[in-house]
C-alpha cells in the first residue's frame, strides 16, 4: 500500500522527493490537539488539507516547507485499517538494501556476477614460467660447475661460459630434423585452431545480419530486472512505439520517475550504476534538485535497419498487433539486450507470409475485412496473411 500511494512521493529513509523523506517522522511530528502523533499521521494522510484547514500548527509548518504542495487526498479510498497498517510500515520499515554480494545471477547494472575466488590464471602461468626460468639457470650452473670442477681432475682446460641463447642455437644446430618436425606439428595445430574460430564466427556473431550483436552500453541496464522481475511495459519506457515510426530510445527522465527514490537495490554494482542516471540528468541527491551540470548519455543503438528500409512500429504494434518479442525476442529474459533475429529481407518476406492479418475486432480493417468475406464467402480455408493484403509489394518497404 506504500508502493502504490506514497512512494511516488516519499521515501521511508531521510531522502527527499517531491515530499520529505519520512525517516524518524515520529520524532518531529507534534500532535498539537490530537491525542497522540499516530492520530495526527492518521488525519493527515486521509486528507492533509483538512489539517491545515483546522489551524493545526505543525501542520501549516509542514505545508510551508514544501512550498504549500497538497498531499493527494486519500479519504474515501484508504480504510482506517489501511491508514494504520502504512502508519506501522513507516515506523519500522525494511532494512535498506545490504552490500553482499550476489553469488550468481544479473545486478541492477546488467550482468551477471559471481564470487571470485583464488588467483587469476595468468598470474599462475607467469609465475610458472619464471619459475621455470629460474630452475634452468640454476641447472645450467650445477652442471657448469661439475664440468669444470672435472676438466681439473683430468687436466683438461676449463669450459668457456655460454649463454643460454648460445646453447641453444647450438642444440638446434645439432637437432634439426627433430626441430623441424616439432616446427610442422605446432604449424598444423596452429591452423587447426584458426579454422576453428573461423568456422565458429557465425556460431556467436553473424557478422552480415548483426545476429548476436549486444554492444556495451554506457549503463548496464538489465531488461532482465526491468522489464521481466518488476514487470515493466515496454511502452512505459520506449513510450512512441504506439504512435510513431520509431520506438524511441528512453530519456534520461524516465529513468528518474522511478529511480529519484530508488538510488541502489540489494543488487551488487547497483548504486554507481544508478549513479550515472543522477550524472546524466543533472540531479544532486544531497539537495534533491536538478541542479548540477548534465552529462547525456549516449546510447548504442541495437536492432539497426538499412537506410533505404521503412519500418513503422506503430503500424506493426497498433495496427498489426504484433508483439515486441516478434521481432526482438523475449527481452524480458536479457541480461544485456542483443539482436536475436537477422531481420534480414528475406526474414521480413517470410513473417509477412505466416502471420494473419489481425482483422478481427480491428477498426483499421473493418471495411477490407467486410470485402474480404463477401469476396471469399463459402471458403473456409482461407487465411489472410499480410501478403494477401499488399505485404510483398517492394513500394511497401522500398520508396
Amino acid at each position: 500500500m506504500f508502493k502504490a500511494n506514497c512512494a511516488v512521493c516519499h521515501t521511508v529513509t531521510d531522502q527527499k522527493l517531491t515530499g520529505p523523506g519520512l525517516a524518524g517522522v515520529f520524532d518531529r511530528i507534534q500532535k498539537g490537539s490530537f491525542a497522540t502523533k499516530e492520530a495526527w499521521a492518521h488525519a493527515w494522510i486521509l486528507n492533509s488539507d483538512k489539517v491545515t484547514a483546522s489551524g493545526d500548527a505543525y501542520a501549516k509548518k509542514i505545508k510551508g516547507e514544501n512550498g504549500n504542495a497538497t498531499m493527494t487526498v486519500f479519504e474515501g479510498q484508504l480504510s482506517d485499517k489501511d491508514v494504520d497498517a502504512i502508519i506501522a510500515f513507516i515506523k519500522t520499515p525494511p532494512p535498506p538494501p545490504g552490500n553482499d554480494k550476489v553469488a550468481s545471477g544479473p545486478t541492477d547494472g546488467g550482468e551477471a556476477t559471481e564470487e571470485k575466488g583464488g588467483i587469476d590464471p595468468l598470474y599462475l602461468l607467469l609465475a610458472g614460467i619464471v619459475l621455470i626460468a629460474i630452475i634452468i639457470g640454476a641447472l645450467r650452473s650445477v652442471r657448469q660447475s661439475l664440468q669444470n670442477t672435472y676438466n681439473r681432475k683430468e687436466g683438461k682446460p676449463e669450459t668457456a661460459d655460454v649463454t643460454f641463447g648460445q646453447e641453444v642455437k647450438q642444440w638446434i644446430s645439432g637437432h634439426r630434423r627433430l626441430v623441424g618436425v616439432f616446427v610442422i606439428i605446432i604449424g598444423f595445430i596452429g591452423m587447426k585452431g584458426c579454422w576453428n574460430a573461423c568456422f565458429d564466427i557465425g556460431v556467436y556473431y553473424d557478422w552480415e545480419t548483426k545476429k548476436g550483436y549486444k554492444p556495451e552500453q554506457p549503463i548496464k541496464f538489465s531488461h532482465k530486472i526491468h522489464a521481466g522481475d518488476n514487470e515493466i511495459a515496454c511502452q512505459y519506457c520506449h513510450n512512441t512505439v504506439e504512435k510513431s515510426r520509431h520506438a524511441g530510445i528512453p530519456s534520461v527522465n524516465v529513468c528518474m520517475n522511478c529511480h529519484k527514490g530508488i538510488s541502489k537495490t540489494a543488487n551488487e554494482g547497483s548504486e554507481a550504476q544508478i549513479a550515472k542516471i543522477y550524472e546524466a540528468a543533472g540531479f544532486n541527491v544531497k539537495t534533491a534538485q536538478y541542479d548540477a551540470p548534465q552529462n547525456p548519455l549516449k546510447w548504442i543503438k541495437v536492432h539497426n535497419l538499412p537506410d533505404h528500409v521503412y519500418f513503422n512500429h506503430s503500424q506493426h504494434v497498433v495496427v498489426g498487433k504484433q508483439d515486441c518479442a516478434a521481432c526482438h525476442g523475449d527481452v524480458k529474459k536479457m541480461t544485456v539486450a542483443e539482436q536475436q533475429a537477422p531481420l534480414t529481407m528475406k526474414w521480413c518476406v517470410e513473417c509477412h507470409r505466416k502471420t494473419e492479418v489481425a482483422m478481427e475486432g480491428n477498426p483499421y480493417y473493418d471495411r477490407l475485412h467486410k470485402a474480404l468475406k463477401e469476396k471469399y464467402k463459402g471458403q473456409y480455408d482461407v487465411k489472410f496473411t499480410v501478403d494477401k493484403i499488399g505485404g510483398l509489394e517492394c513500394a511497401k518497404c522500398h520508396y
